[in-house]
């Protein structure tokens, strides 16, 4: 049998939106309510733990109700045709729950937490992070999130999956929140780029990009049967 091709896929909060998980910044510069410098960076923990944990609280109760959609699935049917690596800088668990196999999350994971002293001590968690929680080295636990100011240390993971690409695809990302932004940028000259979302991002033109400017829910039939061309 002949080697699948390698298909790289960045997506981003348009996706998850899709199945009632808002994006990390609305068009009133909130996030679910609260102004992100509040509850989404090292500062804002370490004034009001308590507020920065209750609002991860409800956001890992609103990531656990919800389902993954069309896209989601879509994306997981991919892998019987392809060698599929799904980047995302989403939090949630969806691709997972779709069936996707290989999932790097950029941004963290709200069903992990890890100790402040330390990163690399992490578990899993479904219930609530409270104040006065504790790492096994004596450290509060926080959710494992990569905050506005900090590190994103996964991608130095993800940068020679996408230097190694035969297919890349971008799904609900506004491409404005660096580094992720810039893996695009890794795709090696001549491979497609597929974008697809309802507003597509601006790219450089290439005669290699293709986009779909629909929802990922509504376009990724289109965007299968593209692929699958280039079988």
């Amino acid at each position: 049998m002949s080697k699948k091709k390698k298909l790289v896929i960045l997506t981003g909060a348009g996706i998850s939106a899709e199945s009632g998980l808002q994006t990390f910044r609305d068009g009133d510069g909130l996030w679910e309510n609260h102004r992100v410098e509040d509850v989404a960076t090292p500062e804002a923990f370490a004034r009001d733990p308590e507020l920065v944990l209750e609002f991860y609280n409800f956001r890992r109760k609103a990531c656990a109700t919800a389902l993954p959609n069309a896209a989601h699935k879509g994306l997981a049917a991919l892998e019987t045709d392809f060698e599929v690596s799904i980047i995302t800088q989403n939090i949630d668990d969806l691709h997972e729950r779709a069936g996707s196999t290989q999932v790097h999350h950029l941004h963290g994971e709200i069903f992990k937490m890890r100790s402040v002293a330390n990163e690399d001590v992490i578990y899993d968690i479904r219930a609530d992070i409270k104040h006065g929680d504790l790492a096994e080295d004596g450290s509060q636990l926080r959710p494992h999130i990569v905050w506005f100011g900090e590190a994103v240390p996964m991608i130095y993971e993800v940068m020679p999956i996408v230097q190694s690409a035969d297919i890349f695809v971008i799904i609900g990302t506004s491409l404005l929140v660096y580094p992720a932004a810039g893996l695009v940028d890794l795709v090696p000259t001549g491979h497609p780029v597929y974008v697809l979302d309802k507003k597509i991002p601006l790219l450089k033109r290439s005669p290699y990009l293709r986009t779909i400017e629909q929802t990922a829910s509504e376009g990724i039939a289109e965007l299968t049967e593209s692929l699958k061309s280039l079988l």
